[in-house]
């Protein structure tokens, strides 16, 4: 199945952008191609696609599957599991923020509180070292909380507070 060229350079871009993002390649693809694909996929679609292994495929189905970008659907008179992305760009950006969110930040929020901890324990530091772990554990506590106001809020209001955001950034010059 050859691809529309948009559609491949999209697929393409997608594919470097989840690997510098540590997202297997396959991944990012296989997500572009669903999200931008008019109708579901089966799995031998894709393969034929993109030109990767099935069990590539496969693996990387039940990932997107698991994080809640990509959903299996049934298409009448077709015995196969068709694929398709969520199309709302809002969610599906939220979910991939949530991931990046799991992945690497509350790893890291963890580890500057155990140091931290480590520290009121009485582990000797200098005081420019203990400055600069007090100062980014602040920061990063303070984003992490940041972050869970903003994802309680309904996906409306979400909306107007980055639109807001934005004219107020250009208001603030």
């Amino acid at each position: 199945m050859p691809l529309n060229p948009v559609i491949q350079k999209l697929v393409l871009h997608w594919g470097e952008m989840g690997a510098r993002w540590g997202i297997s390649r396959t991944v990012a693809q296989i997500h572009a191609l669903l999200h931008f694909s008019p109708q579901p996929l089966a799995a031998d679609e894709i393969v034929a696609a993109l030109g990767v292994a099935r069990s590539h495929v496969s693996n990387s189905l039940k990932e997107l599957q698991t994080w809640g970008v990509v959903k299996a659907v049934h298409l009448l008179g077709d015995r196969r599991e068709h694929f398709q992305s969520i199309k709302d760009v809002w969610q599906m950006f939220e979910i991939l923020l949530d991931e990046r969110k799991r992945r690497e930040m509350d790893p890291t929020v963890k580890m500057l509180r155990e140091t931290s901890a480590q520290l009121d324990a009485g582990t000797p530091l200098d005081p420019h070292t203990k400055a600069r772990l007090a100062e980014m554990l602040e920061f990063f506590e303070l984003m992490d909380g940041w972050y869970g106001d903003v994802r309680r809020l309904p996906l409306a209001s979400r909306v107007k507070l980055v639109k807001l955001g934005a004219r107020l950034g250009k208001w603030l010059g």
